[in-house]
């Protein structure tokens, strides 16, 4: 059987012989019951538990999401603009923040890779910088998180979050209070909150009872988030469904329509599991591509191997990460390093893999340098389809495939 699938701009084409146990595991792609647009003006016309505020705007701030999150603010943000002028709201009086968290704050020379040029040449647009002196403290939450913040976000009149929602590897789910809560916010908030990791139920799909999704409700509401626009896609990145209001009502509206597209069903763990992240910009770099290894390895029987196809054409995406993993001979020296130094955003990534890769075997497909794979203890592999061929020699000849094409976003459940 012959599949087809995401790596970067282009296309992977790989087979498996039909004489294995092939299971495909991708979440459902419904046809949009209406445009974009008319999903967008009716979320907006009909928001969730809000009223806009009597008294007078002078300031509106617009969190939206950098290069790395595959929003599509060209169809998001013009509905949105609009129907903040229907409310008296002028250009001037409106600033984009673009949500970077810990990633490097982006250039004004990039801001066209975040924003519609339409919109990044007529409205003020700025990057958020996890290491501002100028970042504001709220105080801390209750499990002790110290909440630094964007000053220009915290004292806007009106403050607004843009995003999608998706499957979170640790958080849950993307989209709501998090594109605020942790994109504006200080590097040490960020560090406390995504301490959170080792916590068991910090994980894809559980959003009520996981510690890390609790504690950025928490920072969000200290920061004073007022309203969310999220969408909910699908594979095709088409909208699907538009939320508008307070940002918990919108996620309580938008995660039971995520569930049902993107928790796939598989009747058993997999000998070999081919993944792609689920092209660009999934796979900008490993930083991001390492979320579809964390489903990859969901779906992998222990002693099995994750093929992963990411392009990472931006290379592995964070400094912190190469500097903790350097030298290191073992996933098991890695995660107990980790688990002993304390958390830090970048290395938490070397954890992240090794929790996985301590149990499954990793085969990288990138456009990164294989000394440069090799030194995150990862094996690179040239060619997909030799390396499927050459796994696949040394299982039986009705072994399980797993085949997922856009891992990053699909959450396997095991039957048995």
């Amino acid at each position: 059987m012959q599949f087809q699938l995401q790596y970067g701009k282009s296309i992977i084409p790989v087979s498996v012989p039909d004489s294995c146990s092939i299971h495909i595991l991708a979440p459902k792609s419904p046809e949009p019951s209406a445009s974009a647009l008319a999903i967008l003006q009716q979320a907006l016309e009909h928001p969730l538990h809000f009223s806009f505020p009597e008294q007078p705007i002078r300031s509106v701030a617009i969190a939206i999401n950098d290069k790395t999150r595959p929003v599509p603010h060209d169809a998001i943000l013009p509905p949105l603009l609009n129907w903040l002028e229907k409310r008296g709201i002028q250009q001037k009086q409106i600033v984009f923040l673009i949500a970077t968290g810990t990633h490097v704050p982006i250039s004004s020379e990039e801001y066209h890779l975040c924003l519609p040029e339409a919109i990044s040449q007529k409205y003020q647009v700025r990057s958020h910088d996890a290491d501002s002196p100028d970042l504001v403290y709220l105080g801390k939450t209750h499990i002790g998180t110290p909440v630094w913040v964007n000053a220009e976000f915290f004292n806007a009149d009106l403050r607004i979050v843009v995003g999608n929602i998706e499957p979170h590897h640790f958080m849950g789910f993307s989209g709501g209070m998090k594109t605020a809560a942790i994109g504006l916010a200080g590097r040490e908030t960020i560090n406390a909150n995504h301490a959170l990791l080792l916590h068991p139920n910090s994980r894809t799909g559980l959003f009520e009872n996981n510690p890390m999704r609790c504690d950025v409700e928490e920072i969000g509401r200290m920061m004073g988030v007022h309203f969310a626009l999220n969408v909910v896609m699908n594979a095709k990145k088409e909208i699907l469904a538009a939320f508008a209001g307070n940002p918990l009502r919108v996620m309580e509206q938008s995660m039971p329509l995520v569930k049902d597209s993107n928790c796939v069903k598989a009747p058993e763990c997999c000998d070999l599991v081919i993944a792609s992240a689920g092209g660009y910009p999934k796979d900008i770099n490993f930083y991001q591509s390492q979320k579809a290894l964390t489903h990859a390895a969901m779906l992998t029987r222990d002693g099995g191997t994750v093929i992963l196809l990411a392009a990472c054409p931006e290379g592995i995406g964070s400094r912190g990460y190469e500097q903790f993993i350097a030298g290191m001979q073992s996933h098991d020296e890695a995660y107990d390093r980790f688990k002993k130094q304390g958390f830090q955003v970048g290395p938490h990534k070397a954890f992240l893999v090794a929790r996985d890769a301590r149990r499954v075997h990793v085969l990288l497909k990138s456009e990164i340098p294989e000394s440069d794979v090799r030194r995150l203890l990862i094996d690179p592999i040239a060619e997909p389809q030799a390396a499927i061929d050459r796994v696949l020699k040394s299982l039986p000849a009705n072994a399980s495939v797993g085949i997922m094409p856009i891992s990053t976003i699909t959450i396997p459940e095991i039957s048995r």
